[in-house]
């Protein structure tokens, strides 16, 4: 796969160590997470909406209601800005100018196409509930027409993205084992001024791990009805 083309609005300017420009690091950070934030400008202002997204190949995906004020924008030709972050841990460093959080995050630009056809959407559709829970499509209710009608699909091609990847340890990209001077690099830890090192105060990464629950079985559930295997196993 070729990278994205660096371009003004992608270009990672503060700390551009940490820019990623190759699409496997830009569609791992997209397929990981299950929100973004699509930024559009209506009526002179602008308007940032969370939604629901999924990969598919070079496009992403978002859906909703055809009353939607997004998809409506949207439909309409309307440039956009969609970000996706991960949170992966606070970077607790000596001093408060030094904290800092290890994050994944993408940024993407683009106009999106309207998805036609009932045949075209239920496929989108699939692909995102197969994305949620796999093997989940084939056990629901088929969509009815109503249904397929009333709901809206845009598909954003990834073509000007980005992502910015904070794993800790010196700049420069993946931490070397050790600092200047040889003391040991901590994975995600902080990077304080050299003098701060002896302050006695404690410093480091604290990760923050994200993991489903226990599924809880709606109250109106038919007798007899399993926990599915990839309820069991989460999802993955």
């Amino acid at each position: 796969m070729a990278d994205f083309e660096k371009t003004g609005r992608t270009r990672v300017v503060r700390k551009p160590d940490r820019g990623r420009y190759d699409r496997a690091t830009v569609y791992a950070i997209l397929d990981e997470a299950l929100i973004c934030h699509v930024g559009i400008v209506e009526d002179g202002r602008p308007v940032v909406i969370p939604t629901a997204h999924w990969r598919d190949g070079d496009r992403l995906y978002v859906h909703g209601s055809r009353a939607s004020r997004l998809l409506r924008a949207m439909g309409d030709g309307a440039e956009v800005c969609v970000t996706v972050t991960l949170l992966d841990g606070l970077v607790l460093a000596r001093s408060g100018f030094h904290h800092s959080m290890n994050t994944r995050s993408v940024v993407i630009f683009g106009k999106a196409d309207p998805v036609r056809g009932r045949a075209e959407k239920v496929a989108a559709l699939r692909a995102f509930m197969e994305r949620l829970a796999p093997g989940r499509w084939d056990e629901l209710r088929p969509p009815t027409d109503k249904e397929i009608a009333a709901t809206e699909i845009m598909a954003l091609p990834l073509v000007e993205a980005s992502a910015k990847v904070r794993t800790g340890g010196p700049p420069g990209g993946v931490p070397p084992t050790t600092y200047a001077g040889g003391a040991p690099a901590t994975p995600g830890g902080p990077v304080d001024a050299e003098a701060d090192y002896a302050h006695p105060v404690w410093a480091g990464n604290w990760p923050i791990i994200q993991s489903m629950g226990e599924p809880v079985p709606d109250a109106r559930l038919a007798p007899g009805i399993a926990l599915p295997a990839y309820l069991r196993h989460g999802r993955g």
